[in-house]
């Protein structure tokens, strides 16, 4: 049975984006204010291997990734853009379940704000929405690393759900057609230097 009190809404920032959970009902385009999305958490499971773990991304609130992150290339970034997904309150606790699995790698479920752009300005669509985050004293967190090391890491992983590297295309791409306003440097500049490592290796075939 679902839940007779609020909706449950979920925010996704990576994979959801382009990979919604079932049992939709409605979704809003949103962004959330005082965190960052980064390649900051490793992949045993999706898009790479226990031996060879690939880098997804994760929600990580903006003062913590500032207490370890000297070397990270944007620091003054703390929007992040993504889908607000309400799920038919039939299938809400199947949804849970599939989301706690999917998720199960080093994620913790938050509840936070989710911002949008009315008439030029910032106005709250939905309260408390649910969201998966990766919190710096999960296992899976590896933090901060050099854009070239993150880059060579992403390209070359491969996992039970794909290539690390189509994962980083496929919300590059995602995240562009969410709003005018949507942008991320960090995720943007990863995807150009994947495609000039995609270009050195045709070039050099």
């Amino acid at each position: 049975m679902g839940s007779i009190n609020a909706p449950f809404v979920v925010f996704g920032y990576g994979s959801l984006i382009f990979k919604p959970p079932p049992h939709v009902q409605s979704q809003t385009s949103g962004f959330l204010k005082g965190y960052v999305r980064r390649f900051a958490q490793k992949s045993h499971d999706h898009r790479g291997t226990p031996e060879n773990p690939g880098r997804v991304v994760t929600l990580i609130h903006k003062e913590d990734w500032d207490r370890f992150s000297q070397s990270d290339a944007f620091p003054n970034e703390d929007i992040v853009w993504g889908i607000a997904y309400t799920i038919d309150p039939k299938y809400e606790a199947e949804v849970r379940d599939y989301l706690d699995y999917r998720e199960k790698d080093g994620y913790t479920m938050e509840t936070l704000h989710v911002y949008t752009i009315e008439n030029e300005i910032e106005i709250i669509a939905i309260q408390d929405a649910f969201c998966y985050v990766g919190r710096p004293d999960n296992p899976s967190f590896i933090g901060s690393e050099p854009l070239e090391d993150l880059a060579q890491r992403i390209w070359i992983s491969e996992g039970p759900s794909g290539r690390n590297k189509e994962y980083l295309y496929r919300l590059a791409e995602s995240v562009r057609q969410l709003a005018p306003a949507s942008y991320d440097s960090h995720l943007f500049a990863l995807e150009e230097r994947l495609r000039e490592l995609d270009k050195t290796a045709s070039d050099d075939h």
